[in-house]
Parts: structure tokens; sequence; C-alpha cells
């Protein structure tokens, strides 16, 4: 996590976008008033968001956790997917 201050960050937002883009980096923009904002890159927020709906549903998760020890402790199987006609 990079720290930087508003002036900063926009005298330099190009290179803090790739920053966030290319170093998976996320930048907190600190401010004197009005609160921090985050940045990160749109494929690190839509993997923060997809997380939070999986763990959200907590039924599913446990599902989720399960079949990962299964393959964990090699019972699963490679199966052929087929259309359906």
């Amino acid at each position: 996590m990079l720290a930087v201050n508003y002036t900063n960050a926009r005298q330099n937002l190009k290179e803090y976008c790739d920053i966030a883009n290319t170093d998976y980096e996320t930048i907190i923009i600190t401010r004197k008033e009005g609160g921090n904002v985050v940045m990160m890159s749109q494929d690190e927020y839509n993997n923060l968001m997809e997380n939070l709906f999986v763990r959200s549903n907590k039924e599913y998760y446990k599902e989720l956790l399960e079949s990962i020890e299964q393959i964990k402790k090699g019972k699963s199987k490679i199966r052929e997917l087929t259309e359906n006609e």
C-alpha cells in the first residue's frame, strides 16, 4: 500500500494510475480535509467485489471451502464438457 498526498497525486496522476494497474498497488490519497481516498486498478476492485459477494453467501462459501478441501485431498475428477444438443 502506498500513501501520497493529494497535491502529489494530482501532479502525477498518470504515474499513480500506471502503478495501480501494472503493480496492483493500492494507493491511499491523503487529504487535509474531507477524508482520504483509495485508488486501485479496476481488476483489483472487481476481485474485491467478487470476494465480498461470495463470502456474503454463507452456504455458497461453505460449499466452496469444502470443494477446495476435496481437491486438496485428491477427491476430484477431471471431466470433459460436452455441448447439449
